[in-house]
Order: structure tokens, then sequence, then C-alpha cells
């Protein structure tokens, strides 16, 4: 039997249940960011496939699973399912923290970024479900700024509780930061949260998760564990095989439509040709995005050896100018459509090689002098993010908006853990040849390539919607 609401959500309850969405979409966002900041002290317990394995495999995990969680959402409900998050969200996390190996983390952090899943869908869902008047707009923009500010805060907290090392706890309390956090969101999820209506006719395809999960792990797992096996020949192949299970993929969507399933992807978006160039942007941005902020915090905490809370901090101003790139980007490409994000693709590309040239002309570059760089680095990864999901999805029919979005999603953070996986790979291999500064200067020169194909695919759609 489906549930429903009996009675409309009053004003009042319902930025109320604002709050509560929204927080936990903030812990997420924190979760991120404070994890990276740690990384170079929780890799004194790690070999360099781990450090990158902890953030890899949460991404692959949360890449491949969080269609299915938000069709969960549909089929069980959107509280039951937020509440089933945040508590599997803080569980996993407290795993994380009481972790007493290298490959018991990884595997913490593989259920930490299953669990999400479940928790994160929800959110915009319940925003969408309970702000359908005037109030919407402002209710978004609150969500828009909290999760811009969510990379600020993690920054800096993770640089404080790792210096802190609260009772002894180090980077273990990244971890534990989340339950108390968990605790209190749930509680009140439980008590205000209102019951929504269950949408009739959602499927699961666990089948197409299983195998999308199968191919990226194939595929990105041996440029994790490369560099400790000495890129043993079965790596290669491995790679191989996960390149072979994800070219079927499509294949067996269409089988699973064609059996009268819901395939974990909507097949007519493969035939628009505008979609897939978007999702090229989308792809080749992200592999570019959290493992420049991994790159980076390697380099200032292990080549120059920057303590975390001064690293943290160095990072605060790039995020601030984030937040505020991305409120005036989207209102900016309203009018001049996909130009601003190819002028914010440049000014990252300044802001790197700005970078580049301050790393290889100063033996010990301050933190100070790092921040400001960044900022422009930051300024221009905002005026590319904020507006880069509305251009992708732009030609796609409103019929087809939700699942276009989940396509999206999905590729930005596949994006995120190869970027993770290859370019740390690159740094790591470098950093034993060489230093951790030459390690440095290479991965600055791939974001450079990347973002620079980011520009041509952008530059590619809007030449195309010239043409239409």
């Amino acid at each position: 039997m489906h549930q429903t609401v009996t009675k409309p959500v009053d004003s009042t309850r319902r930025w109320w249940v604002l709050a509560i969405v929204v927080a936990a979409q903030f812990m997420f966002g924190v979760d991120a960011f404070i994890v990276n900041v740690a990384i170079p002290t929780i890799a004194v317990d790690l070999t360099p496939a781990q450090i990158e394995s902890v953030i890899a495999i949460y991404l692959i995990a949360y890449a491949t699973l969080v269609v299915t969680g938000g069709r969960l959402g549909d089929i069980h409900g959107t509280k039951n399912v937020f509440l089933a998050g945040v508590l599997g969200f803080t569980a996993t996390s407290l795993w994380c923290g009481l972790a007493q190996s290298g490959a018991e983390l990884i595997i913490a952090r593989l259920a930490q970024g299953a669990t999400a899943t479940l928790m994160v869908p929800q959110v915009l869902a319940t925003l969408h479900l309970l702000f359908t008047d005037e109030s919407r707009g402002r209710a978004f923009g609150i969500y828009g700024i909290v999760l811009g500010l969510a990379g600020a805060a993690g920054f800096l907290l993770g640089g404080l509780l790792v210096t802190l090392d609260l009772a002894g706890t180090g980077w273990r309390s990244v971890f534990f930061v989340n339950v108390p956090c968990g605790i209190v969101i749930a509680a009140a999820a439980w008590r205000i949260m209102p019951s929504v209506p269950r949408r009739a006719g959602t499927r699961l395809d666990i089948k197409g998760s299983l195998v999308l999960f199968a191919g990226l792990l194939c595929l990105i797992g041996p440029l994790l564990f490369g560099h400790d096996v000495g890129w043993a020949p079965w790596l290669w192949a491995v790679m191989a095989i996960g390149g072979v299970i994800l070219f079927a993929f499509p294949r067996l969507e269409h089988a699973v439509a064609s059996a009268g399933g819901m395939p974990l992807i909507d097949l007519t978006l493969l035939a628009d040709a505008a979609f897939l160039r978007g999702l090229g942007a989308a792809f080749f941005f992200f592999v570019a995005n959290l493992s420049f902020y991994l790159v980076m915090t390697l380099f200032m905490q292990r080549g120059l050896r920057i303590p975390p809370l001064a690293a943290g901090l160095a990072f605060v101003p790039l995020a601030l100018a984030f937040v505020v790139a991305s409120r005036h980007s989207g209102a900016r490409a309203k009018h001049r459509g996909t130009k601003v994000l190819i002028e914010g693709c440049a000014l990252q590309i300044a802001g790197l090689a700005a970078l580049a040239l301050l790393a290889g002309s100063v033996d010990a570059p301050s933190p100070i002098a790092l921040a400001l760089i960044m900022l422009i680095f930051g300024y221009g990864q905002g005026m590319v993010m904020a507006p880069l999901s509305g251009a992708v999805l732009s030609t796609v029919k409103p019929v087809a908006a939700g699942a276009a979005s989940g396509m999206y999603g999905t590729t930005a953070q596949i994006g995120n853990a190869a970027g993770v996986a290859a370019i740390g790979a690159a740094f790591f291999a470098i950093e034993s040849l060489q230093s951790a500064r030459a390690g440095f200067l290479v991965s600055l020169a791939l974001f450079a390539a990347l973002i620079m194909i980011c520009a041509a695919f952008l530059t590619w759609m809007r030449r195309a919607s010239a043409r239409s």
C-alpha cells in the first residue's frame, strides 16, 4: 500500500525540514574536503595506493549507487530512506574512525559512500516536494550557499581537528565528528520530517548497478594499486576487462528495458548528441576537480612541510571565491551561455600556470602566497561548476530531466574517482622518482590539459547550439 501525505506541511514546519536536510547535505559536503586535508596525516599508516583508495572507492560507490538511492526514496518513501541514509552514514563514519588497517578503512569508506547515496538524493527530492510556491527560489538559494560553504568548513575543520589531536585520536577525529552531527540530524528528521507520497511504478536496476561498479573498479582499481605492485602486466589485463564491461554496459541496459525493467540510465539520452558532449565536458572538468585538492594538499604538507591547520586555512579563500563565483555565474550564464563557462576554464588555467610559476621559482612558497593564487583557480572553478549542470541539461526534454540529472551526477563522481586514481598515481610515481615538487608540477600540467579538453567540449556545444 502506498503511503500518502494526509495534510499539507505548514510553512513554519517546512523551513525546519529545510534546515534538517540541508544540514545533512552540509555534513556530506564537509566530509568530502575534511578527509582531503587529513590525508597526509592518514598517509603515515598507509601505502600510496591505500591513500588514493580511501578517496576513490568512496566516489566509485557513490557514483554507481546514487541513482538507485534516489529510486529507493520513490519506492519506500523519502523520509524512511533519508533516515536510513543518515544513520548508515553516521555508523560507517564511526567505522572509518575505528578502522585498524588500511584495508579496513577502504572497506569502511566503500560502505560510507554507499550509505551517502541513500541520504543525499532525498535532500533535493524533499525540497522539490515542499517548496512549490514563491519560496522555492529562496529555499534553493539557501541550499546553494550551504553547499558552497561546506568546502571552506571542511578545509578549516580538517586542519583544526588534526592539529588539536583530540583525546589522542589524530586523523580519526575527522570521521568521528560526523557521529554526533548524524545523530542530531536523524533525531530531528524522525520528529519533524513529514512522510511524502511514494511514486508508483519505480523499479530498481540492481544488475546494472553491480555491473557498472565492477567495470569501474576493474578500470580504476589498477591505477590505484599500480605503484605498489610495480605496474605488473596483470594490472593492464584487469583494466582491459573493465573497459570491456563498461563497453557492454549499454547493451545490458537495453536488455533490462526490453524485459520490461527500468534501466539505470535512460537509453533515449544516448541519442542526444548535445547532451553527450555536455557529459564529456563534465567528465573532464571533474577529473581535474577533487584530484586538484588531493595533489595540492599532498604537496603542501609532504613537499613544503606546511602544518595541517595552515594548509587547511590556505584553502579557505579558494572556497569562498568559489561560493562568490557560483552565485554570480548562474545568472550570467543565462544571458551569455557556455561562454561564461569557457571563461571560467581560462581563469582556472591561469591559476594553475601561476601556481606552477610560484612552485618552480620559489623553494618554500608561503601558505599565504599559495592561498592568493588558489583564489584565482577557485573563482574560475566556481564559474564553471555552478552553471555546468544547467548547460549540460539544457537540451534535454523536461520529461527526461530527472534521468539526465542522475546521469550527470554519476558522470561527475566517476570523473572525480578517475582523477584521484590517475593523477594521484602520477604524483606518487614522480614523487618517488624525483620529488613532491616535480610530481606537483606534472600534475598541474595534467590539470591544465584536462580543463582545456573540457573547454573544447564546451566550445563544441556552443557552436552546435548556435547552428540550431
